[in-house]
């Protein structure tokens, strides 16, 4: 039964989930997640597919399988590209069948963000931005030409090439309507992605999570998505934060706080009279880690300030009309009112601390005030690593200066991720940190690798437009580009003296980055520890220089005139923050931005691609490949015999089973391989431990362009070679980490 609301002078028609009332349930009680979905299954109910029993189990809780169509699929390029090379295979195979391979299109609307092939490898230079983005060309040229193709000839696909930040931060600026229309019918904006951090736009109350590429690939075809009836956790905000907790320090107590409660596979839901001392993009930080803290999503329901951000992000007024009564008129706004959740817990805003996590799980959170447990940690990590019992002081050479640098010391700083990178309140307090910094007479370590990269480019506008960036860049924080970078393991070499001293000597060095994940081996595989926080604290630990300081006594350094300048001297507060936010943070700058998002720069422009409706493979490529899954000559043969490959422990992340990051750890040995191979010694392929970079250099590619396995996740030959590769994954079969296994005869 369909309804209709008249909205600017026009009908719009609906499903309305009150109906159901006149059955006897209390749908107004119902949590905001559970009436998306009833409202999805009343939509589509067919009798078939969706029934009313499907309807049934969701109203009575009941722990089984529903259908979800999702209203759209969300795909970066490290998982959208594979996606994209099934559908050229499917045209491919419908074209040997004698059938229209135009026909072979997606079903849904699919939007892919090019945004996690950028690595950090120029920083600290205003010409860093064009030049990593030349060499990001250079390597995935390949790969980009595909996508390219993909967005001339597939219908209800559309791409946004590479520089226009970061797929999250994307879509809830650009992207996301809240509320969709079609032929004059209203209904929720909700959509799965291929990527874990899709959570990030349940802070603007777009229901959506991340899955698996093949059933990604079954929704973009018209399949529905099954899920278990979700358990939904409310969780009530009490308090406010105090001064100086900054979103990051709060999404950080909540992982920790909801770890420990085990929301794993539930739906946890935000409620409570703390949500209004949050803007809309603290809620989506928050949003933003659900994967971090093991929910399916983290949900915030729609309310005034979510429409004024709509309105900041280049929404029209029309638009948000639609989207205010819609969601009134289905009891989708929130009313402040407590409903009827499976399970209910209570987090207190204002007992939260400025924090870190890590050295290796994002839930793993410490108080920068507790050093002692942060030096514990060091100490832990240098022993285990070196033996030695003692941290060291180690002297380096940076020019003309002998520089002290010890275990501990921090050798990337990163501002970086989907999390942080476009909140303004961390932004801009990040940029004041810097300028305070500058004013006093402080810079950043000699040893420290520093970079920004801003999940939107509108950041670039309003930073510079405030004339902060000019700070951040006397710090080393030039923009770098707009995408994952260091978050994703692209945090490219160290500064080589460092690097030098960690293969030589063993020094034990860690990264600080603004990012959601920290695992083992993820961020660059020569530190031994990645610390998560704020990007303001980012800029205080690059003043620093280690990770162990204790802010409230020991000084980040001293002014010209030999006074110390504490954490607290330049710590800017939320008031000045604000009044950077009202007169340079400008509607028109979303709008501009919005205009060019599907247009690509220079680079893009120029690339060749092929022309009419028909991709053909390049059988040489070793980026992309014609999977073989629709080659009628082969079958599947039954495995018999089988035997245990591996068993894991409960750390076991997706990082370790199919990694993203470098292919190979060591360089120069790889380097040194690929040169005796150049002066024939085929013998040196037996050297190369990885069946990956063996595979690539009997194609002919060198180490130094090997790029990343998410690179070339469009190669299956490549991926399959990369399985549990990651040199910190431990099967507990065998003693050694990496990629091993017991041999049976």
């Amino acid at each position: 039964m369909q309804s209709t609301l008249n909205v600017n002078g026009r009908d719009y028609r609906y499903f309305p989930i009150s109906v159901l009332k006149e059955k006897g349930y209390d749908v107004d009680s119902l949590p905001y997640v559970t009436k998306i979905l009833l409202e999805n299954l009343l939509r589509k109910m067919d009798g078939k597919v969706v029934t009313e029993e499907h309807v049934k189990k969701l109203l009575d809780r009941t722990k089984e399988e529903i259908p979800f169509f999702p209203s759209r699929v969300i795909l970066q390029d490290y998982t959208g590209i594979p996606l994209i090379v099934d559908l050229i295979a499917m045209r491919n195979a419908a074209r040997k069948a004698g059938k229209d391979p135009g026909k072979i299109n997606p079903v849904i609307p699919v939007q892919l963000v090019a945004d996690h092939s950028l690595q950090v490898d120029l920083f600290g230079t205003s010409y860093a931005l064009f030049e990593n983005r030349a060499l990001e060309y250079k390597r995935n040229r390949e790969r980009y030409a595909a996508l390219k193709w993909a967005q001339n000839n597939f219908k209800n696909m559309k791409i946004v090439p590479p520089g226009n930040g970061i797929v999250h931060q994307v879509n809830i600026e650009f992207l996301s309507e809240v509320v969709m229309e079609k032929d004059g019918l209203l209904y929720p904006d909700t959509l799965i992605g291929t990527d874990s951090h899709t959570t990030m736009v349940n802070g603007i109350s777009v229901l959506g999570w991340g899955v698996g590429g093949l059933e990604a690939e079954a929704v973009i075809v018209g399949e529905p998505s099954y899920i278990v009836v979700p358990e939904v956790v409310g969780v009530e905000l009490k308090g406010k934060p105090r001064e100086g907790v900054t979103a990051t320090d709060i999404v950080l107590s909540i992982t920790e706080f909801l770890r420990k409660a085990n929301v794993v596979g539930k739906i946890v839901e935000f409620y409570g009279e703390g949500l209004r001392y949050l803007s809309a993009q603290d809620k989506t930080t928050i949003s933003n880690m659900s994967p971090e803290y093991g929910a399916t999503a983290g949900f915030f329901p729609y309310m005034k300030s979510t429409s004024s951000y709509l309105s900041l992000t280049g929404r029209s007024r029309e638009h948000i009309a639609i989207v205010e009564n819609y969601l009134k008129a289905q009891g989708l706004y929130y009313d402040g009112k407590k409903k009827k959740y499976d399970s209910y817990l209570q987090f207190d805003l204002s007992k939260v601390e400025t924090s870190i996590a890590g050295p290796a799980n994002p839930e793993d959170r410490i108080s920068v005030s507790n050093v002692s447990y942060i030096r514990k940690i060091i100490q832990t990590t240098v022993s285990k690593i070196t033996g030695r019992e003692e941290t060291r002081t180690f002297r380096l050479q940076f020019g003309e200066s002998d520089v002290a640098i010890k275990d501990g010391s921090i050798a990337i700083a990163a501002i970086t991720s989907c999390t942080n990178t476009s909140n303004p309140d961390v932004l801009i307090g990040a940029a004041l940190v810097a300028r305070n910094a500058v004013q006093r007479g402080l810079s950043r370590r000699p040893y420290v690798k520093t970079s920004f990269a801003p999940g939107s480019p509108v950041v670039q506008e309003y930073l510079e437009k405030s004339g902060l960036q000019p700070y951040l860049d006397a710090l080393g924080f030039h923009i770098v580009g707009f995408g994952c970078t260091t978050c994703i393991g692209n945090s490219g070499p160290l500064i080589r003296e460092v690097e030098e001293a960690i293969k030589r000597d063993k020094m034990v060095t860690v990264a600080v980055l603004s990012g959601n994940r920290n695992f083992e081996g993820r961020i660059n595989p020569l530190v031994s520890g990645s610390f998560l926080s704020s990007p303001l604290l980012v800029i205080a630990y690059s003043l620093a220089g280690r990770i162990d300081i204790d802010f409230s006594s020991e000084p980040l350094g001293y002014d010209p005139n030999g006074k110390p300048v504490f954490l607290k001297d330049i710590w800017p507060d939320l008031q000045t923050i604000r009044k950077y936010e009202k007169e340079f943070l400008k509607r028109k700058f979303y709008l501009l931005k919005k205009d060019r998002i599907f247009e690509g720069v220079d680079e893009w422009k120029e690339l060749v691609v092929p022309t009419g409706s028909e991709y053909i493979f390049d059988p040489s490529s070793t980026y992309v490949r014609e999977p073989p899954w629709f080659d009628t000559q082969s079958s599947l043969a039954p495995l018999k015999n089988a035997r245990i490959l591996a068993i894991f422990g409960d750390r076991i992340t997706t990082d370790h089973i199919s990694p993203a990051g470098a292919i190979v750890q060591d360089m120069d040995k790889y380097r040194e391989i690929w040169r005796r191979l150049q002066n024939g010694d085929k013998g040196a392929l037996n050297l190369a431990d990885s069946p990956a970079a063996r595979y690539l250099m009997e194609k002919g590619v060198s180490p130094d362009d090997f790029n990343s396995f998410g690179a070339r996740r469009g190669n299956h030959e490549v991926m399959v070679r990369g399985g549990f590769s990651n040199p910190k994954i431990r099967n507990l079969m065998v003693e050694e980490n990496g990629g091993f296994t017991v041999h049976y005869p």
